[in-house]
Protein backbone atom coordinates (compact mmCIF):
# COMPACT_ATOMS: atom_id res chain seq x y z
CA UNK A 1 0.00 0.00 0.00
CA UNK A 2 2.83 2.40 0.82
CA UNK A 3 4.24 1.76 -2.64
CA UNK A 4 1.09 2.98 -4.36
CA UNK A 5 1.91 5.81 -6.74
CA UNK A 6 0.04 9.10 -6.51
CA UNK A 7 0.94 11.89 -8.95
CA UNK A 8 4.32 10.36 -9.70
CA UNK A 9 5.37 9.63 -6.08
CA UNK A 10 4.64 6.77 -3.74
CA UNK A 11 2.37 7.07 -0.73
CA UNK A 12 5.41 6.60 1.52
CA UNK A 13 7.13 9.58 -0.09
CA UNK A 14 4.01 11.72 0.33
CA UNK A 15 3.81 10.77 4.01
CA UNK A 16 7.46 11.67 4.54
CA UNK A 17 6.96 15.05 2.88
CA UNK A 18 3.86 15.82 4.91
CA UNK A 19 5.63 14.69 8.09
CA UNK A 20 8.51 17.07 7.40
CA UNK A 21 6.15 20.05 7.09
CA UNK A 22 4.16 18.97 10.18
CA UNK A 23 7.38 18.56 12.17
CA UNK A 24 8.42 22.09 11.15
CA UNK A 25 5.14 23.56 12.48
CA UNK A 26 5.52 21.61 15.74
CA UNK A 27 9.10 22.83 16.08
CA UNK A 28 7.93 26.41 15.52
CA UNK A 29 5.38 26.04 18.32
CA UNK A 30 7.99 24.63 20.71
CA UNK A 31 10.41 27.39 19.72
CA UNK A 32 7.79 30.04 20.49
CA UNK A 33 7.14 28.59 23.95
CA UNK A 34 10.85 28.38 24.79
CA UNK A 35 11.43 31.89 23.46
CA UNK A 36 8.68 33.35 25.65
CA UNK A 37 10.14 31.65 28.71
CA UNK A 38 13.63 32.98 27.94
CA UNK A 39 12.36 36.52 27.30
CA UNK A 40 10.46 36.51 30.61
CA UNK A 41 13.53 35.26 32.44
CA UNK A 42 15.69 37.97 30.88
CA UNK A 43 13.07 40.61 31.70
CA UNK A 44 13.13 39.54 35.34
CA UNK A 45 16.92 39.56 35.55
CA UNK A 46 17.27 42.88 33.61
CA UNK A 47 20.91 42.09 32.97
CA UNK A 48 20.99 42.74 29.22
CA UNK A 49 17.89 44.12 27.48
CA UNK A 50 19.40 43.45 24.07
CA UNK A 51 19.32 39.67 24.60
CA UNK A 52 15.54 39.73 24.98
CA UNK A 53 15.32 42.11 22.06
CA UNK A 54 17.25 39.75 19.77
CA UNK A 55 15.11 36.80 20.80
CA UNK A 56 11.90 38.66 20.01
CA UNK A 57 13.22 39.84 16.64
CA UNK A 58 14.50 36.40 15.70
CA UNK A 59 11.42 34.38 16.63
CA UNK A 60 9.11 34.80 13.62
CA UNK A 61 11.81 34.92 10.89
CA UNK A 62 13.39 31.76 12.32
CA UNK A 63 9.99 30.06 12.38
CA UNK A 64 9.42 31.02 8.76
CA UNK A 65 12.91 29.80 7.86
CA UNK A 66 12.15 26.39 9.43
CA UNK A 67 8.90 26.11 7.49
CA UNK A 68 10.57 27.13 4.22
CA UNK A 69 13.38 24.63 4.74
CA UNK A 70 10.94 21.85 5.59
CA UNK A 71 8.81 22.70 2.55
CA UNK A 72 11.91 22.65 0.33
CA UNK A 73 12.97 19.26 1.70
CA UNK A 74 9.42 17.96 1.33
CA UNK A 75 9.18 19.06 -2.29
CA UNK A 76 12.60 17.61 -3.07
CA UNK A 77 11.34 14.21 -1.89
CA UNK A 78 8.63 14.16 -4.53
CA UNK A 79 9.14 13.06 -8.11
CA UNK A 80 9.44 16.16 -10.30
CA UNK A 81 10.93 17.10 -13.61
CA UNK A 82 14.20 19.02 -13.82
CA UNK A 83 12.32 22.21 -14.69
CA UNK A 84 10.08 21.82 -11.67
CA UNK A 85 13.06 21.18 -9.39
CA UNK A 86 14.79 24.28 -10.76
CA UNK A 87 11.64 26.32 -10.13
CA UNK A 88 11.38 25.04 -6.56
CA UNK A 89 15.04 25.76 -5.80
CA UNK A 90 14.78 29.21 -7.39
CA UNK A 91 11.59 30.12 -5.52
CA UNK A 92 12.92 28.92 -2.19
CA UNK A 93 16.14 30.92 -2.61
CA UNK A 94 14.15 34.09 -3.34
CA UNK A 95 11.89 33.48 -0.33
CA UNK A 96 14.99 32.87 1.80
CA UNK A 97 16.38 36.27 0.76
CA UNK A 98 13.07 37.94 1.59
CA UNK A 99 12.97 36.21 4.97
CA UNK A 100 16.56 37.25 5.72
CA UNK A 101 15.69 40.83 4.79
CA UNK A 102 12.73 40.69 7.15
CA UNK A 103 15.00 39.38 9.92
CA UNK A 104 17.60 42.11 9.40
CA UNK A 105 14.92 44.83 9.30
CA UNK A 106 13.39 43.58 12.56
CA UNK A 107 16.77 43.39 14.26
CA UNK A 108 17.91 46.86 13.19
CA UNK A 109 14.68 48.72 13.95
CA UNK A 110 14.19 46.92 17.28
CA UNK A 111 17.80 47.56 18.24
CA UNK A 112 17.49 51.29 17.46
CA UNK A 113 14.23 51.56 19.39
CA UNK A 114 15.57 49.70 22.43
CA UNK A 115 18.82 51.68 22.34
CA UNK A 116 17.06 55.05 22.46
CA UNK A 117 14.50 54.06 25.10
CA UNK A 118 16.99 52.19 27.30
CA UNK A 119 19.56 55.00 27.10
CA UNK A 120 16.94 57.54 28.09
CA UNK A 121 15.81 55.39 31.01
CA UNK A 122 19.37 54.72 32.16
CA UNK A 123 20.56 58.35 32.02
CA UNK A 124 17.77 60.80 32.71
CA UNK A 125 20.12 63.74 32.27
CA UNK A 126 20.84 62.73 28.67
CA UNK A 127 17.42 61.88 27.32
CA UNK A 128 17.25 61.21 23.63
CA UNK A 129 14.43 62.45 21.47
CA UNK A 130 12.11 59.45 21.23
CA UNK A 131 9.89 61.33 18.76
CA UNK A 132 12.54 60.49 16.15
CA UNK A 133 11.74 56.78 16.45
CA UNK A 134 8.93 56.55 13.85
CA UNK A 135 10.89 58.25 11.08
CA UNK A 136 14.17 56.46 11.92
CA UNK A 137 12.46 53.07 11.93
CA UNK A 138 10.64 53.74 8.66
CA UNK A 139 13.78 55.02 6.97
CA UNK A 140 15.83 52.01 8.07
CA UNK A 141 13.05 49.64 6.98
CA UNK A 142 12.91 51.23 3.54
CA UNK A 143 16.69 51.00 3.10
CA UNK A 144 16.91 47.38 4.25
CA UNK A 145 13.97 46.29 2.10
CA UNK A 146 15.34 48.09 -0.96
CA UNK A 147 18.60 46.16 -0.60
CA UNK A 148 16.70 42.90 -0.05
CA UNK A 149 14.47 43.49 -3.09
CA UNK A 150 17.50 44.23 -5.29
CA UNK A 151 19.17 41.01 -4.11
CA UNK A 152 15.98 39.00 -4.70
CA UNK A 153 15.57 40.43 -8.20
CA UNK A 154 19.20 39.69 -8.99
CA UNK A 155 18.75 36.13 -7.78
CA UNK A 156 15.62 35.84 -9.91
CA UNK A 157 17.65 36.61 -13.02
CA UNK A 158 16.62 40.23 -13.46
CA UNK A 159 19.45 42.46 -14.68
CA UNK A 160 19.48 45.01 -11.90
CA UNK A 161 21.87 47.37 -13.71
CA UNK A 162 19.50 47.59 -16.68
CA UNK A 163 16.56 48.11 -14.34
CA UNK A 164 18.36 50.87 -12.46
CA UNK A 165 19.22 52.56 -15.74
CA UNK A 166 15.59 52.51 -16.77
CA UNK A 167 14.58 53.90 -13.40
CA UNK A 168 17.20 56.62 -13.77
CA UNK A 169 15.69 57.77 -17.05
CA UNK A 170 12.22 57.82 -15.56
CA UNK A 171 13.48 59.28 -12.31
CA UNK A 172 13.48 62.82 -13.67
CA UNK A 173 9.81 62.65 -14.57
CA UNK A 174 9.05 60.98 -11.26
CA UNK A 175 10.91 63.69 -9.32
CA UNK A 176 8.95 66.41 -11.10
CA UNK A 177 5.69 64.65 -10.27
CA UNK A 178 6.75 64.10 -6.65
CA UNK A 179 7.81 67.64 -5.78
CA UNK A 180 5.29 67.93 -2.95
CA UNK A 181 6.40 64.59 -1.51
CA UNK A 182 10.04 65.67 -1.56
CA UNK A 183 9.09 68.96 0.11
CA UNK A 184 7.21 67.05 2.79
CA UNK A 185 10.22 64.79 3.46
CA UNK A 186 12.53 67.79 3.73
CA UNK A 187 9.97 69.49 5.96
CA UNK A 188 9.90 66.45 8.25
CA UNK A 189 13.69 66.49 8.46
CA UNK A 190 13.56 70.20 9.33
CA UNK A 191 11.08 69.52 12.14
CA UNK A 192 13.41 66.93 13.69
CA UNK A 193 16.58 68.97 13.22
CA UNK A 194 15.05 72.14 14.68
CA UNK A 195 13.10 70.13 17.29
CA UNK A 196 10.09 72.32 16.67
CA UNK A 197 7.89 69.87 18.55
CA UNK A 198 7.80 66.23 19.59
CA UNK A 199 5.16 63.53 19.76
CA UNK A 200 2.93 64.32 22.74
CA UNK A 201 3.52 68.10 22.66
CA UNK A 202 0.59 70.49 22.61
CA UNK A 203 0.96 73.04 19.82
CA UNK A 204 -0.90 75.98 18.32
CA UNK A 205 -0.71 76.20 14.53
CA UNK A 206 -2.49 79.19 13.00
CA UNK A 207 -5.00 79.28 15.84
CA UNK A 208 -5.59 75.51 15.89
CA UNK A 209 -4.52 73.81 19.11
CA UNK A 210 -3.99 70.12 19.61
CA UNK A 211 -1.65 67.31 20.60
CA UNK A 212 0.94 65.90 18.20
CA UNK A 213 0.18 62.20 17.75
CA UNK A 214 2.55 61.24 14.95
CA UNK A 215 5.34 62.80 12.90
CA UNK A 216 5.72 60.96 9.63
CA UNK A 217 7.91 61.33 6.59
CA UNK A 218 5.12 63.04 4.65
CA UNK A 219 2.79 64.56 7.22
CA UNK A 220 2.15 65.28 10.89
CA UNK A 221 -1.00 64.12 12.72
CA UNK A 222 -2.48 66.46 15.33
CA UNK A 223 -5.49 65.60 17.50
CA UNK A 224 -7.47 68.71 18.31
CA UNK A 225 -9.46 69.34 21.48
CA UNK A 226 -12.65 68.14 19.77
CA UNK A 227 -10.84 64.77 19.30
CA UNK A 228 -10.50 65.07 15.55
CA UNK A 229 -7.23 64.17 13.83
CA UNK A 230 -5.89 66.87 11.51
CA UNK A 231 -3.25 65.77 9.00
CA UNK A 232 -0.91 68.59 7.98
CA UNK A 233 1.74 68.21 5.23
CA UNK A 234 5.21 68.76 6.70
CA UNK A 235 6.24 71.42 4.20
CA UNK A 236 3.39 73.67 5.39
CA UNK A 237 4.68 73.46 8.95
CA UNK A 238 8.02 74.92 7.89
CA UNK A 239 6.31 78.02 6.44
CA UNK A 240 3.98 78.85 9.31
CA UNK A 241 4.15 80.14 12.86
CA UNK A 242 4.00 77.38 15.48
CA UNK A 243 3.56 77.89 19.21
CA UNK A 244 4.77 74.95 21.29
CA UNK A 245 2.49 75.23 24.32
CA UNK A 246 4.16 72.29 26.08
CA UNK A 247 7.42 74.21 26.36
CA UNK A 248 5.97 77.19 28.17
CA UNK A 249 6.97 77.48 31.82
CA UNK A 250 3.63 79.03 32.72
CA UNK A 251 0.52 80.31 30.94
CA UNK A 252 0.18 84.10 30.93
CA UNK A 253 -3.34 85.45 31.43
CA UNK A 254 -4.39 89.09 31.08
CA UNK A 255 -7.69 90.03 32.75
CA UNK A 256 -9.27 93.47 32.34
CA UNK A 257 -11.69 94.65 35.03
CA UNK A 258 -13.75 97.82 35.27
CA UNK A 259 -14.92 99.62 38.43
CA UNK A 260 -17.67 102.23 38.49
CA UNK A 261 -16.65 105.90 38.46
CA UNK A 262 -18.12 106.43 41.93
CA UNK A 263 -15.26 104.29 43.34
CA UNK A 264 -12.84 106.46 45.29
CA UNK A 265 -9.05 106.02 45.51
CA UNK A 266 -9.35 103.83 48.60
CA UNK A 267 -11.64 101.37 46.80
CA UNK A 268 -9.38 101.22 43.74
CA UNK A 269 -6.32 100.55 45.90
CA UNK A 270 -8.27 97.93 47.83
CA UNK A 271 -9.22 96.23 44.57
CA UNK A 272 -5.56 96.08 43.51
CA UNK A 273 -4.58 94.57 46.87
CA UNK A 274 -7.30 91.93 46.56
CA UNK A 275 -6.04 90.98 43.10
CA UNK A 276 -2.48 90.60 44.39
CA UNK A 277 -3.72 88.17 47.07
CA UNK A 278 -5.25 85.78 44.50
CA UNK A 279 -2.25 83.33 44.63
CA UNK A 280 -2.95 82.80 48.35
CA UNK A 281 -6.34 81.26 47.60
CA UNK A 282 -5.79 79.79 44.11
CA UNK A 283 -2.77 77.49 44.42
CA UNK A 284 -2.08 77.10 40.70
CA UNK A 285 -1.37 80.81 40.23
CA UNK A 286 2.28 81.90 40.43
CA UNK A 287 3.14 84.54 43.01
CA UNK A 288 6.06 85.62 40.87
CA UNK A 289 5.60 88.17 38.04
CA UNK A 290 2.04 88.92 39.15
CA UNK A 291 0.87 92.43 38.24
CA UNK A 292 -2.25 94.43 39.17
CA UNK A 293 -2.41 98.05 37.98
CA UNK A 294 -4.86 100.90 37.52
CA UNK A 295 -4.30 101.13 33.78
CA UNK A 296 -6.66 103.76 32.39
CA UNK A 297 -9.79 105.84 32.64
CA UNK A 298 -12.25 104.12 30.35
CA UNK A 299 -15.38 105.53 28.75
CA UNK A 300 -17.58 104.11 31.46
CA UNK A 301 -15.20 102.48 33.97
CA UNK A 302 -11.98 102.77 35.92
CA UNK A 303 -9.97 100.05 34.18
CA UNK A 304 -7.79 97.64 36.15
CA UNK A 305 -5.38 95.27 34.38
CA UNK A 306 -4.57 92.02 36.17
CA UNK A 307 -1.72 89.89 34.73
CA UNK A 308 -0.96 86.51 36.28
CA UNK A 309 0.69 83.20 35.35
CA UNK A 310 -0.73 79.70 35.72
CA UNK A 311 1.57 76.78 36.54
CA UNK A 312 2.42 74.45 33.64
CA UNK A 313 0.88 71.32 35.19
CA UNK A 314 -2.43 73.01 36.05
CA UNK A 315 -5.69 72.83 34.15
CA UNK A 316 -5.73 76.20 32.37
CA UNK A 317 -9.49 76.60 32.02
CA UNK A 318 -10.30 75.41 35.52
CA UNK A 319 -7.69 77.75 37.02
CA UNK A 320 -9.00 80.77 35.08
CA UNK A 321 -12.49 79.92 36.29
CA UNK A 322 -11.27 79.63 39.89
CA UNK A 323 -9.52 83.02 39.64
CA UNK A 324 -12.66 84.67 38.23
CA UNK A 325 -14.81 83.21 41.00
CA UNK A 326 -12.32 84.46 43.60
CA UNK A 327 -12.33 87.97 42.11
CA UNK A 328 -16.12 88.04 42.05
CA UNK A 329 -16.35 86.84 45.66
CA UNK A 330 -13.76 89.19 47.13
CA UNK A 331 -15.00 92.25 45.21
CA UNK A 332 -18.59 91.63 46.30
CA UNK A 333 -17.50 91.26 49.95
CA UNK A 334 -15.50 94.50 49.71
CA UNK A 335 -18.43 96.39 48.19
CA UNK A 336 -16.65 97.01 44.88
CA UNK A 337 -19.01 97.48 41.96
CA UNK A 338 -18.19 96.34 38.45
CA UNK A 339 -18.93 98.89 35.76
CA UNK A 340 -20.91 98.39 32.62
CA UNK A 341 -21.50 100.71 29.62
CA UNK A 342 -23.88 103.54 30.59
CA UNK A 343 -25.20 106.82 29.21
CA UNK A 344 -26.25 109.85 31.26
CA UNK A 345 -28.91 112.19 29.78
CA UNK A 346 -29.05 115.85 30.87
CA UNK A 347 -32.10 118.04 30.14
CA UNK A 348 -31.36 121.80 29.99
CA UNK A 349 -33.42 124.61 28.39
CA UNK A 350 -35.64 122.05 26.75
CA UNK A 351 -32.63 120.62 24.92
CA UNK A 352 -31.25 117.16 25.42
CA UNK A 353 -27.53 116.64 25.58
CA UNK A 354 -25.99 113.23 25.71
CA UNK A 355 -22.75 112.71 27.61
CA UNK A 356 -21.18 109.45 26.90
Amino acid sequence: MLDTIYYGSSLKTWLISISLVAAAFIACKILAILNNLLVKQIARSRNDPYEGLCLKALERPVQLALILFAAWLALRQLHMTDDMLHLVDHSCSILAIVNTTWLVARLITSFVEESIIFSSYRDKNRRLDTSLLPVIKRTLNILVWLIGIVMALNNAGVKVSTLLGTLGIGGIAFALAAQDTIKNILGGITIFVDRTFRIGDTVNINGMEGTVEDIGIRSTHIRTYDRRVVIIPNYKLTDTSITNISREHARRVVATLGLTYDSDCHKVRNALELLKKIPETVSDVHKKDLSATFSEFGDSALVLTFIYFIRKQADIRETISAVNFEILRTFNEAGLNFAFPTQTVFLENNRRQVAE
